[in-house]
């Protein structure tokens, strides 16, 4: 039986798109097609019809940058999460963001929930989820700090590693206040790991869904598939929808991805394959 996920008084039941947009200038993929307000409103728009079911709205590049302050990440994002509210009364909003001032500055604007890509690092933003009564993603980052690269990170066993921590977050996040049928966990591919790790927790997503709660995924375009096939980033759009159907068939049941259209296509794909998925 899948774990319940219930988001805006919504439940998800069947494979669920998460569509990125990214409203900053040095975003590894679109290299900041989508920073300005207006261009952000329209790649919604895009991926509301192109089969989205969230939107995940972000600020900060998540890899090394120039910095952004608090008050520059509250400037990218709030106006669009109330923007986007307006626009699309019944859409699910997610914000990509790992501080907490953050968090509830987008909840008051109307997001439904607090994409945490960096593991926890600010305890603070579990208890704004449960103050505002929205949804929490619960990530493994390897215990790294936001925006960094470890190198030559390692695990005993990284899939162990990915469950210890997410759950015990989950439940954290649980006791805190915050609805359990909102919470997700996301092994966070890339985030401290390497392609190897990444490849791992890939074929061994299943553990993951086992543990009871919604599995997400962010795998798009990432460098674990440039590397593993050899394609830039431009060319990994195939890779992505391999890994994604993968995913799915192993039991995860968001898929945060940079094009909605062709991920919807691909997972309705699976479902009609396995309809019990």
């Amino acid at each position: 039986m899948k774990p319940p996920l219930t988001l805006r008084g919504r439940s998800l039941d069947g494979f669920t798109v998460m569509a990125v947009v990214n409203r900053t200038p040095d975003s590894f993929f679109d290299r900041g097609a989508t920073y300005g307000f207006d261009a952000a409103l329209t790649a919604v728009d895009e991926a509301v019809a192109g089969g989205a079911d969230i939107v995940d709205i972000g600020g900060v590049k998540a890899g090394p940058g120039d910095v952004v302050t608090v008050a520059e990440e509250l400037r990218r994002v709030v106006d669009l999460v109330a923007a986007v509210r307006e626009r699309h009364p019944d859409l699910v909003i997610s914000v990509d963001t790992w501080r907490a001032e953050v968090g509830s500055a987008v909840a008051l604007a109307g997001a439904d929930l607090l994409n945490d890509t960096w593991g926890g690092v600010d305890p603070e933003l579990a208890e704004v989820a449960a103050a505002h009564g929205i949804g929490l993603v619960c990530a493994h980052a390897g215990r790294q700090q936001p925006r960094t690269r470890p190198h030559r990170v390692a695990y005993d066993d990284v899939v162990a590693d990915v469950i210890g921590h997410v759950t015990a977050e989950a439940e954290r996040a649980a006791a805190l206040g915050v609805a359990r049928d909102a919470i997700l966990i996301d092994p966070a591919h890339d985030f401290g790991k390497n392609t190897r790790h990444s490849l791992e927790i890939t074929r061994r997503l299943g553990e993951l869904a086992a543990t009871g709660w919604p599995v997400l995924v962010a795998v798009s375009n990432k460098d674990f598939i440039g590397e593993t096939l050899g394609r830039p980033v431009d060319k990994r759009g195939v890779g992505t929808m391999a890994v994604l159907g993968v995913s799915a068939w192993l039991g995860a049941r968001v898929f945060r991805v940079h094009d909605a259209a062709g991920a919807r296509q691909a997972l309705d794909a699976v479902q009609v394959l396995s309809p019990g998925l």
